[in-house]
């Protein structure tokens, strides 16, 4: 199949049968895009090595031009709604968790994909109409296997509020962390989803930047230089500092 026959393809599995909502909606449309792209690039490519590699904006303009349901848009609509998707998609509340061992010495934290890429605590943006810890919990699953209802640690009807959270605003974005305490040191990390999470980790809270040391007091082999690796954890834990602080909280 060409490029053109895969183009079609993916405008049927992933924008054909959308409802006139998302269809009309240029943000909305354009994470129906995304989620064509990842599949192009994660099931097609690889089975056939001759298409080529599209990121997501080469990919959106591509997929614009080709497809008939988007052809009522000029070359102009086409760059002007990638720009609108980018500063929307920046904005959609992200949910997650932060996952601790029963001692509360150790948190897990996953590390993307591409090479440089920053540690984090598993999370992700929020689907439309999902509640949030529904959010959480389905990320962590997707980006590190483990599932905290099967675990135990979650019941099955709790409610957003019946959960520790930690709120950090970053650049506009919403981000709410669930804190979850007695995971198993042991436990076996495997990624639901390909090519998103390139390494899981337990690391020693006490020693990540963002909880404060005192002078002298030696790190777990991290520098100023790999300080920005981590700045995606650093604002939770002055946060997190404090509930560990206090046992009776748990």
């Amino acid at each position: 199949m060409t490029l053109q026959d895969w183009l079609d393809d993916l405008t049927v599995r992933f924008l054909l049968n959308l409802p006139p909502a998302e269809m009309s909606s240029m943000p909305r449309l354009c994470f129906q895009v995304e989620e064509a792209q990842w599949f192009y690039e994660d099931f097609v490519r690889p089975a056939n090595p001759q298409l080529p590699s599209l990121n997501l904006r080469q990919f959106c303009l591509t997929l614009f031009r080709h497809s008939p349901l988007l052809s009522g848009f000029s070359e102009a609509q086409h760059s002007a709604a990638y720009e609108e998707f980018l500063a929307y998609k920046v904005r959609v509340p992200v949910r997650g968790a932060i996952l601790m061992d029963e001692s509360m010495e150790k948190v897990l934290l996953v590390r993307g994909w591409k090479k440089g890429a920053s540690w984090s605590f598993p999370r992700g943006k929020i689907n439309r109409d999902e509640k949030d810890l529904d959010c959480a919990i389905r990320e962590v699953y997707e980006e590190t296997g483990y599932d905290l209802r099967a675990a135990g640690l979650v019941s099955h009807n709790a409610q957003d509020g019946e959960v520790k959270a930690i709120d950090i605003t970053m650049r506009e974005q919403h981000m709410r962390l669930f804190v979850f305490r007695g995971v198993p040191l042991d436990t076996h990390f495997e990624p639901r989803t390909r090519r998103e999470i390139g390494k899981i980790e337990w690391y020693n809270v006490r020693d990540l930047p963002g909880f404060k040391r005192h002078k002298g007091q030696a790190g777990h082999g991290l520098n100023d230089a790999l300080t920005t690796k981590f700045y995606m954890v650093a604002p939770f834990l002055p946060h997190l500092k404090k509930w560990i602080a206090i046992p009776a909280c748990w």
